[in-house]
């Protein structure tokens, strides 16, 4: 069995993987006429350090992407656990699809939602 973390000194089998945290998130979105807002963490997983490397280099594209795609949400895709997961699933595809274009190669194997509040 293969553990994802190693005691000091000690070097984990299998694969390299790194989570980046990204700064929160506070946007607003909703319809015309009522102004909600949102604040997340977002979390983004990645396989390698060249993937690493490239969403930092990234970052204030993924960061610009990611507050359009917030914004432009409804109250409705918001709301409830499963809107939050589809919207982590278009969150994930908008920064890959952005690293494919800039890099040739998605690197990103995963993205998380750490905390979403909305108000």
């Amino acid at each position: 069995m293969q553990t994802a973390w190693a005691a000091e000194g000690e070097t984990a089998s299998g694969d390299y993987v790194n989570y980046i945290e990204l700064k929160p998130f506070l946007t607003n979105f909703g319809e015309a006429g009522k102004t909600r807002f949102v604040k997340c963490e977002i979390t983004i997983q990645v396989a390698s350090p060249e993937a690493h490397h490239a969403v930092n280099f990234h970052m204030p594209h993924i960061r610009n992407d990611v507050v359009f795609l917030l914004s432009d949400q409804t109250e409705e895709q918001m709301t409830s656990v499963e809107a939050q997961s589809i919207l982590a699933k278009k969150a994930l595809k908008l920064v890959q699809n952005i690293l494919v274009q800039e890099e040739g190669e998605a690197f990103v194997s995963d993205l998380f939602f750490t905390s979403f509040i909305t108000q």
